[in-house]
C-alpha cells in the first residue's frame, strides 16, 4: 500500500483508491441501483437514482478534510474503471473506526474488496494511527465476512435480529482488528 497524501489516494497492486468525483455519480448510481447490493448493505437505498449518488459524493472531500470519514472510490489502477467504494469512519475519542464497502456485482469474486480493505486498514493504522478497525456484515452476506477474515480481522460477536430489512430481521456479525503497533493495555 502506498498512500499519496497530496492526492489523498491509496495505491495497491491493482487498485487506486481515490476520492470520488461528481463525474463518478453515474457509475455509482449504476452499481448501487441493484437489489443484490441493497439487500446486503445497511444504509444504501433502493432504488438508487443518480441524485442519491450526487448527494452522497457531495460531502466526501469536506469529511476527509475534517477527519470525520474517509470515503474512497475503488478503481482499476490501469484504466480508472470504478469497481466500488470503501469508507472508514473516524471515532477520534476512541482511536478507532468502522470500515464499510460495496463492490459492483459485475466485479464480485475478483478480490477487489479484500485488496481495498487491506489497504484501508493499513491506512488507518499507519497514516491515521488508529488503535482498532472494526466492521460488520449481515449474516446473510457471508462473502463480506470472508473479506474481513482475509484482512486479519477476528470475529467479535453477533447481534441477533439487530436490523429489520426487507420484511425480516438480520443478524449483524462483528469483526475487528487491533493495530499491531498499539497492543491493548
Amino acid at each position: 500500500m502506498i498512500y499519496h497524501r497530496a492526492e489523498r489516494a491509496i495505491e495497491t497492486d491493482r487498485l487506486l483508491l481515490r476520492l470520488f468525483k461528481q463525474t463518478d455519480a453515474m457509475d455509482v448510481s449504476y452499481h448501487c441501483n441493484n437489489y443484490n447490493i441493497y439487500k446486503s448493505t445497511l444504509t444504501l437505498p433502493y432504488p438508487y437514482p443518480i441524485e442519491c449518488a450526487v448527494d452522497w459524493i457531495a460531502n466526501h472531500e469536506q469529511n476527509f478534510d475534517l477527519d470525520k470519514m474517509y470515503d474512497f472510490a475503488i478503481t482499476d489502477k490501469a484504466d480508472g474503471r470504478l469497481y466500488g467504494a470503501i469508507g472508514l469512519s473516524n471515532h477520534l475519542s476512541h482511536h478507532n473506526g468502522e470500515i464499510g464497502y460495496w463492490i459492483g456485482e459485475a466485479h464480485w469474486g475478483h478480490g477487489y474488496g479484500t485488496e481495498a480493505a487491506r489497504a484501508v486498514i493499513e491506512f488507518a493504522f499507519t497514516e491515521k494511527k488508529y488503535h482498532k478497525v472494526y466492521a460488520r456484515h449481515f449474516a446473510s452476506n457471508p462473502a463480506s465476512g470472508r473479506i474481513m477474515q482475509k484482512c486479519g480481522m477476528t470475529y467479535e460477536g453477533t447481534l441477533k435480529d439487530q436490523i429489520h430489512k426487507i420484511n425480516s430481521y438480520e443478524d449483524l456479525v462483528y469483526y475487528g482488528i487491533v493495530n499491531p503497533a498499539h497492543p491493548s493495555q
